[in-house]
């Protein structure tokens, strides 16, 4: 088969047994730039196993080495990043700028990774019992999984995969279908920085490699970011097998950002034009909701349509502010709610189904959907109820601000939320009881430092641990307790002290 993006086991590339592969497209021509190949179960076990062997070696690496190979990953990813981003716009279709920004967060975490010998320092107790002392060790746990989605090919793998190599784990990547060169990239990355073979494989395919992932007894964690019933779906499958695997399963959203009376509204604009159409909204930081409070809809309405208005869609590698969404199925699915909220009686105040209307400079066999802005949306609405998923913003008037927290609480997910005031009172009310794990205050895209902990509440995490940070350490290792006692040497055996004549 040629040009079939193949799997990465032992540090080379693997092609498996199966014939069986899936085409990738470029998002902004609709064309087929290559097919992956989709693993059988026999390909995922031979992957896994690769992982499983090089995992004895890994873990009794020592630090100061493990940490070499940290530091020189980085540094090559640091000086070759418009590569990586290059693919994640040819398979993805995000804009350059966009797909760089991606590569930048996601070395946040490789940075914070190349800290792991302060961050694995267990404690120690002298004399706990007379003579007897305590010391905890934190090691790794084996071979894991990680399961990456389409959105962020290259940042999600690395919220997981650096602290999990740096604390001595092996991975098993299995990036979307719909994106899967960068996976490879970055595999060839890690041997060049001297990472030995085995402990970074990437496996590619579909349901049938992540169900092998799941229930496979020889991997001992599970990292996922997705929608929310696939993540629950990983999580009762990998938690109910006999291994009982450990499991953050991060899943959807529906982010709320709340704009007060006293707002600054031309910071709210932009912010809510940033936050709802970056990446062309297919991120789960995304703000898709914007609840208007008391008199001012109307002006903010107006002021994120006229921004929002000369946003140009177009391919991510020439002159674009947003690309075109990731596949047909998913434009068209993305459309249809545009439809739906129209049906329903919300004002379509920019609609981004026309975008390709006498715009020469887009082909229009791309996948291509503008920035679209719905006004006059309730809550009952698919619009508001659905995480879309893509660059559709709606507008949610309420009178008060107990209107708009009762909204967010009510919500099943609770990912990320912003509010937008300049009352510090009401800031601090809002960050203590609204019911969401990421907050913004004026700032609309919560997402935490590296050094902080990634992951929302309620329907958008199944698990206990958050992604990178300490947590992210937390979930990479387990501890262990140590009790010891030693015999007093002055109970008998050898003596080197002075001699005596007696």
């Amino acid at each position: 088969m040629s040009n079939v993006i193949q799997h990465w086991r032992d540090g080379k590339i693997f092609a498996g047994t199966s014939t069986a592969t899936a085409p990738v497209t470029n998002p902004a021509t609709g064309a087929v730039s290559g097919e992956v190949a989709l693993a059988s179960v026999d390909d995922a076990r031979a992957v896994i196993d690769a992982a499983v062997a090089a995992f004895p070696a890994w873990r009794d690496t020592s630090l100061t080495k493990r940490t070499s190979v940290l530091f020189a990953f980085r540094e090559l990813l640091n000086a070759r990043k418009e590569e990586l981003a290059a693919l994640i716009t040819a398979e993805h279709g995000k804009v350059l700028s966009d797909a760089l920004g991606e590569v930048s967060r996601g070395l946040e975490v490789v940075e914070f990774a190349c800290g792991i010998p302060n961050l694995l320092k267990g404690g120690f107790t002298e004399n706990a019992s007379t003579n007897v002392d305590v010391h905890s060790v934190l090691q790794p746990l084996g071979p894991v999984g990680i399961i990456s989605p389409f959105n962020f090919p290259a940042m999600v793998p690395m919220w997981f995969f650096p602290i999990a190599i740096a604390a001595g784990n092996t991975v098993v990547l299995k990036p979307s279908e719909k994106d899967p060169s960068s996976a490879l990239w970055m595999a060839r990355l890690w041997a060049e920085a001297g990472l030995p073979d085995g402990v970074f494989n990437v496996l590619q395919g579909d349901k049938t490699a992540v169900d092998e992932l799941l229930t496979n007894p020889k991997v001992k964690a599970i990292s996922f970011v997705g929608s929310t019933p696939i993540a629950q779906y990983v999580y009762a499958t990998a938690t109910a097998t006999a291994a009982g695997k450990r499991v953050q399963a991060l899943g959807g959203a529906k982010n709320h950002a709340v704009i007060l009376p006293d707002a600054d509204l031309d910071l709210a604009a932009d912010a809510m034009v940033n936050a709802g159409f970056g990446s062309a909204g297919e991120r789960c930081m995304a703000i898709s909701a914007a609840v208007a409070v008391g008199p001012i809809a109307d002006e903010l309405v107006a002021k994120i349509a006229e921004r929002a208005a000369t946003i140009k869609t177009g391919d991510g590698t020439k002159d674009s502010d947003m690309g075109p969404l990731v596949t047909k199925a998913h434009r068209d699915k993305v459309a249809s709610y545009i439809d739906a909220g129209e049906a329903d009686g919300a004002k379509v105040v920019l609609d981004g189904r026309t975008v390709l209307d006498g715009a020469g400079q887009r082909d229009p066999a791309g996948f291509w959907l503008g920035p679209t802005l719905l006004d006059n949306v309730t809550p009952e609405m698919s619009v508001y109820t659905d995480e879309i998923f893509g660059p559709v913003l709606s507008v949610l008037r309420v009178e008060t601000y107990d209107e708009a927290m009762e909204l967010i609480n009510n919500n099943p997910y609770g990912n990320g939320t912003a509010i937008f005031t300049n009352d510090g009172g009401a800031a601090r009310r809002f960050q203590n009881e609204v019911e969401v794990g990421m907050v913004g205050i004026n700032v609309p895209i919560p997402v935490p430092m590296s050094y902080y902990s990634f992951g929302g509440w309620k329907a958008s995490l199944f698990g206990d641990s958050h992604a990178h940070g300490a947590e992210g350490v937390h979930f990479f290792t387990r501890t262990k307790a140590i009790t010891t006692r030693w015999l007093d040497p002055s109970h008998g055996g050898i003596n080197l002290g002075f001699p005596e004549n007696k």
